[in-house]
């Protein structure tokens, strides 16, 4: 005779199976191990290099030819230097007799250098009063300076409030001041131009090719 919660009990021991299979007998891939794995490098050099035939570069430039990766590690190690894969999808690959450790801070400066060639400038903004005190000028065209020395723009902004309106030809006199203190570091991109209750002024680094200290050196 069956039970009338037969179909129930059923029920249960089928999850509780389906439980167990999916628990203990499908596994999951393993996820592959980090450590002990060998550091990752964008250049090859020396033992690292794994074709059996370079076309290698000699230490001052010249043609070596195209010959065994022994034979190019031992006259890299002659000339105690590395051998360096420069060119890893050339046919065959390329690679050159050389200071590592020299090469490899080249390449490091070259990328800083990109990478500042590239930086987004930035735009400063200092605000000014008409009557500005001459320490407090002072401080600002320091700010000035210093936003300017770093490759950023800067907006100067005159500001006037309340009764100051009648005070803008004085403020077109403070910029024009600010602007020629600061006329050997930078341009102005437009002409001081009143809007509403300020009066604004955009300035640009300006590039020199050397500094005059330098050159009285040379």
């Amino acid at each position: 005779m069956i039970h009338r919660d037969t179909p129930g009990l059923l029920q249960v021991c089928f999850r509780a199976d389906f439980f167990y299979f999916r628990r203990f007998v499908i596994k999951k891939p393993a996820r592959p191990s980090l450590r002990g794995a060998p550091p990752q490098t964008k250049t090859r050099i020396n033992h690292m290099i794994r074709v059996p035939v370079l076309r290698v570069i000699g230490a001052e430039g010249e043609q070596l030819g195209i010959i065994s990766l022994d034979e190019a590690l031992r006259q890299a190690r002659e000339a105690e230097l590395d051998l360096v894969e420069v060119a890893p999808m050339a046919d065959p690959p390329v690679a050159k007799i050389m200071d590592f450790g020299k090469f490899k801070y080249q390449q490091e400066k070259k990328a800083k250098e990109s990478k500042k060639k590239t930086h987004s400038l930035s735009i400063k903004e200092i605000k000014l009063r008409p009557k500005i005190g001459q320490n407090d000028l002072d401080v600002k065209r320091k700010q000035a300076t210093e936003f300017l020395g770093e490759g950023n723009k800067v907006k100067v902004t005159m500001q006037f409030r309340g009764r100051e309106m009648a005070y803008t030809e004085l403020g077109k006199k403070v910029l024009d001041q600010l602007l020629l203190d600061l006329k050997d570091i930078a341009i102005p991109d437009m002409e001081a131009k009143l809007e509403g209750k300020s009066m604004g002024l955009m300035l640009s680094p300006k590039k020199t090719s050397k500094p005059a200290e330098e050159k009285s050196e040379d």
